[in-house]
């Protein structure tokens, strides 16, 4: 995983409306780039809707929230629009982004059966790969300023705002 103190990886992505996002063109303002697992899903809700919630709060701050799913864009749009969500989705389909960032893992699925363990009817853990639900705050300058590998969706935004006001210059 991308760790604080390094260059935030450039990348480009389409965005919910199939617009090209470049990371490296948002320099001058601090970038929250969240990754989580898939779109309308309700831990991925709830962190959303959360973002959209502190809309105001991330504009007092000067930065850009951007959310990156293995989804595709059409999902993405799909989500935004049930959840009024006014904020960047990015569809990182191929998963690139998500490997860049060191958030393509190996996932263990409790409770899903299959096989043998399904014929026999035990539940055991199926391994498969996705996105782990991480956040990097980005400095104006392109700098990872904060990395928070495992954040949960009920608490992102009062980390997230905490971070941004710490990323502020003492005046």
């Amino acid at each position: 995983m991308i760790e604080a103190g390094e260059k935030a990886p450039d990348f480009t992505l389409p965005d919910q409306d199939e617009n090209e996002v470049t990371l490296s063109e948002l320099r001058g303002e601090p970038v929250v780039l969240y990754f989580y697992p898939r779109a309308d899903t309700p831990g991925c809700t709830t962190q959303a809707c959360g973002v959209r919630d502190h809309r105001l709060d991330y504009e007092r701050a000067g930065a850009r929230v951007i959310g990156v799913s293995p989804d595709p864009v059409s999902a993405l749009k799909k989500f935004a629009d049930k959840h009024s969500l006014d904020f960047t989705l990015l569809a990182d389909a191929g998963h690139s982004v998500c490997e860049l960032y060191g958030v393509w893992r190996e996932k263990n699925m409790y409770g899903s059966m299959r096989g043998r363990a399904a014929a026999e009817g035990e539940a055991r853990p199926v391994s498969r790969r996705g996105a782990q639900r991480a956040t990097f705050v980005i400095d104006p300058a392109g700098t990872i300023a904060k990395v928070f590998p495992k954040v949960s969706p009920k608490t992102h935004d009062e980390l997230m705002l905490k971070a941004l006001v710490e990323l502020e210059p003492a005046s």
